[in-house]
């Protein structure tokens, strides 16, 4: 099978495979972004040992898996591990036999350890005979690669990431797994025989974001808002459930995760974590330390400065489409089918968010359209502090080369032209923007038209503008 896209993370594994070293590489992303799917194409499912933790599984349980796969690699003990010690010596006793599979471009023993977090169950002596393994062998053979991957991602960061025992600095590589770009998506749709125009790619985005598990549920024969219907809407639609198991998959209690995610659907322009802390499902303190951090690592929020303040007042916003999606439609369903909402006022305004949403996705490909892939730059969000509160700004690229691009951001129907009330819109948001930061540089105000864009009498004030076909830039 093919693999699309991951070129970076391509990369990353062929210089474990090169390496003069042991590489202990943590893979990790959110359920369904194609973890599992990476590793195994990419070593052509051949390694000197792979086994997976099940989920609700007990110890005894898990421990029997891992026999299991053992003796898949020949090995002759057939009776379970009492513990993961002896689990783990068994590992061992298998990586020193002749007979284990090397691959072939350097000759290392590759381990593929999937769904980590799930071996792990409560009172199990597994992260301890994990981290004995490690230390007093593992790390010590420079032709190993060990890989271990899981999309609980809470556990993957506590334990594997930020640990200050066993396993601090014991981490070579990470790698996280992001969402497919639009480009990546237009490669896989390809691929799978889907049409459609680059438009349509754009809108699924917003519904579906990069997940390539999705994206591989749609039906070719049926149009976008058809495979909306069917996956989402329909009560045996695959994606009908899946904004809970996706949570509740990734975090043990995911209760404040969600909490934090649908209050910041209500606020397009984000909040502080002053603001999110008076929720009272939410609460403060190291638990929302921790669960911002946990959101912030799998993409679903981004956290952000204040150009006007910088790093004395950030922002959190929600930037997954699919989990705003899911939260203003499927989750209080208000109604049965994608096509008798589609055109409706909510629906032009939940395009509207969702489409900044693709840009704040998108970045890299923003500044290569504008030609400064090379620069240095900053990116800010801006809330007015004066008279007008309302004015804002979701993009703001600060450069290095004295310019600063005012990113304003829109999918319409038919080409996107300027009118007279958008037109001083604009020009009051830069007079108001420039009024109270003061700033030296350049202004150039940006356009980014999701649908196209028409010239026009109001057309001046604008000194870039970007077209959704640049947003598939590879």
């Amino acid at each position: 099978m093919k693999i699309v896209g991951r070129k970076r993370e391509k990369d990353s594994l062929m210089q474990c495979l090169l390496s003069k070293r042991p590489e202990f590489v943590v893979v990790y992303g959110r359920r369904r972004v194609g973890k599992t799917y990476l590793i195994r194409e990419y070593f052509n499912q051949q390694f000197s040992f792979y086994t997976t933790g099940l989920s609700d599984e007990k110890t005894k349980g898990q421990l029997r898996a891992f026999q299991a796969s053992l003796n898949a690699y020949r090995y002759e003990e057939k009776s379970a591990p009492a513990d993961w010690f002896e689990a783990f010596a068994r590992l061992k006793e298998l990586l020193q036999s002749d007979k284990v599979y090397r691959e072939p471009i350097n000759n290392k023993r590759v381990i593929f350890l999937d769904e980590l977090p799930w071996m792990d169950t409560a009172r199990s002596d597994f992260k301890s005979a994990l981290d004995y393994f490690w230390n007093s062998w593992a790390s010590a053979q420079e032709d190993l690669v060990l890989i271990a991957c899981g999309s609980a991602t809470s556990w993957i960061i506590t334990n594997l990431l930020t640990n200050k025992k066993g396993f601090h600095n014991r981490i070579t590589r990470r790698i996280h797994l992001a969402p497919f770009s639009l480009a990546e998506c237009e490669e896989l749709f390809e691929l799978n025989d889907i049409v459609m125009s680059r438009s349509q790619m754009i809108e699924s985005y917003m519904v579906f974001g990069g997940i390539p598990h999705y994206l591989n549920l749609f039906d070719s024969r049926l149009s976008l808002a058809q495979n909306v219907n069917e996956l989402c809407f329909k009560e045996y639609g695959f994606l009908h459930d899946e904004y809970n198991n996706l949570f509740y998959s990734l975090y043990d209690k995911p209760e404040k995760h969600l909490a934090i995610l649908e209050r910041l659907a209500k606020s397009r322009d984000g909040l502080t974590r002053a603001e999110l802390s008076r929720e009272k499902e939410i609460g403060g303190g190291s638990v929302l330390t921790k669960d911002l951090r946990e959101l912030e690592e799998c993409g679903f929020i981004r956290k952000f400065s204040n150009f006007t303040r910088g790093e004395g007042e950030q922002f959190y916003q929600l930037i997954d489409p699919f989990t705003l999606f899911s939260i203003r439609f499927i989750k209080n369903k208000k109604f049965d089918s994608w096509n008798e909402y589609i055109n409706s006022p909510g629906y032009h305004s939940w395009r509207g968010n969702s489409f900044e949403i693709v840009c704040l996705n998108h970045i890299p490909q923003i500044k290569e359209s504008l030609r400064i892939g090379g620069i240095e730059t900053n990116e800010f969000a801006w809330r007015s502090g004066g008279a007008d509160k309302g004015a804002q700004i979701d993009l703001i690229i600060s450069r290095k080369d004295g310019v600063i691009n005012l990113c304003e951001m829109k999918f319409t129907s038919d080409d996107y032209m300027l009118d007279a009330d958008e037109y001083e819109k604009l020009r009051n948001r830069m007079s108001q923007f420039q009024k109270e930061t003061n700033v030296k540089s350049a202004i150039h105000i940006t356009l980014i038209c999701g649908n196209g864009y028409k010239k026009g009498k109001y057309s001046g004030i604008v000194q870039n503008v970007i077209l959704g076909d640049d947003l598939f830039e590879k």
